[in-house]
């Protein structure tokens, strides 16, 4: 079926993908035995859905006996700014690059659904569509077909593209002629293992999640032990210092979608403003943003914990009212957030004015460990 191949590669890149790869499914037991040593370290942290679907995740096989074929996609989002400048800045917040416009999951998917429909017409075998969002490794499906290595930062990076895309998958029940495997050309480069700022690879192509600010800010629900609060700066959504200094990414050109170029708004947003938001504010600000999911309370956490790095006393008296916030997340990173702004009599003072609020145990370790 090469014909059919290449007029799928057509046809996608008429839907907008930058590139596209395909690769015959198989069983690989190595990968799978990473999958399982990275869960039995507990680096998926306190990502529990990666533990309960591990039999499916560690073949696409046994998630879909009949998949033949897996048609991986590469969709560009890389940034038209340098976004590491935004990190000296210490009085706005930095998103993640991915989560600067449009839900990527929600932009990719609909142009995957289009591509899959066209080529379940051809090819009159059944598709299923997945971003990110299924129980698949995508990454090294997407090493298979040739779109790009996995890096020592576990990211995959491609020589076209750099580090800068998302991943959609197509897995079909048609034969479809694959391309060749991509090689690993990280080389002697560890650029990304030495700056990141918490230490979250033990090893080169090793990632301890519960260690990453990306896993951090986006999918840790409690509170953040105080060891990564200052390594965190002003990243209040993600991290992408292990990606911004890939030196393939000087290949990388601008994101040509739309829907995945940074809205104005998003770039450099000013803490003092996000202090404010409250649950309404919040929706309507990222709105059709990936940001929605994790809430407002987390978001409004990883925010204060960027109001206590930035050194500003100006931010005190917008940090102050969330010392009475309804949520014990929010009051308690307020407390610390006022511990490194505040003098020690002006610390003692709001204390004593809030001890109506201090039932919360982790509310009053923040106030004890100050």
């Amino acid at each position: 079926m090469g014909g059919l191949a290449e007029d799928l590669k057509a046809r996608a890149r008429a839907e907008g993908f930058d590139d596209v790869r395909i690769t015959a499914l198989r069983d690989d037991p190595v990968r799978a035995g990473r999958l399982s040593e990275f869960l039995a370290s507990n680096h998926h942290g306190s990502m529990e859905w990666m533990a309960e679907t591990a039999p499916r995740r560690s073949s696409p096989l046994t998630l879909w006996s009949d998949a033949r074929s897996a048609v991986v996609l590469a969709q560009s989002y890389a940034p038209d700014m340098d976004p590491m400048a935004r990190l000296h800045d210490r009085d706005s917040g930095v998103i993640s690059v991915y989560a600067l416009n449009r839900d990527y999951h929600d932009v990719v998917k609909g142009k995957l659904k289009r591509l899959g429909q066209w080529l379940a017409h051809r090819s009159r075998a059944e598709v299923k569509v997945f971003v990110d969002t299924a129980p698949l490794m995508e990454k090294p499906l997407a090493a298979d077909a040739g779109l790009g290595w996995q890096g020592k930062h576990t990211n995959l990076v491609s020589r076209k593209l750099g580090s800068w895309f998302f991943i959609g998958t197509i897995l079909t029940a048609a034969t479809l002629a694959p391309d060749p495997p991509e090689a690993d050309h990280c080389g002697t480069c560890r650029a990304c293992l030495d700056i990141c700022p918490t230490q979250a690879f033990p090893a080169p192509y090793r990632l301890d999640a519960r260690r990453c600010i990306s896993y951090l800010t986006i999918e840790h629900r409690g509170h953040i032990d105080r060891g990564f609060r200052k390594a965190m700066g002003n990243r209040i959504y993600g991290c992408d210092d292990c990606l911004a200094v890939c030196p393939w990414n000087k290949f990388a050109q601008a994101a040509s979608e739309a829907k995945l170029v940074a809205r104005d708004e998003l770039r450099a947003p000013a803490l003092s403003r996000l202090l404010q938001l409250d649950d309404p504010a919040f929706r309507k600000l990222f709105s059709g943003s990936a940001v929605k999911r994790i809430g407002r309370d987390r978001f409004v956490r990883n925010v204060l914990i960027a109001a206590g790095n930035s050194g500003s006393e100006d931010l005190i008296a917008d940090v102050a009212p969330l010392l009475s916030d309804a949520a014990p997340v929010v009051r308690a990173m307020a407390v610390w957030a006022i511990s490194q702004l505040a003098s020690p009599d002006a610390f003692a003072r709001l204390r004593a004015r809030h001890r109506s609020v201090e039932s919360d145990p982790d509310v009053l370790l923040e106030w004890d460990a100050t």
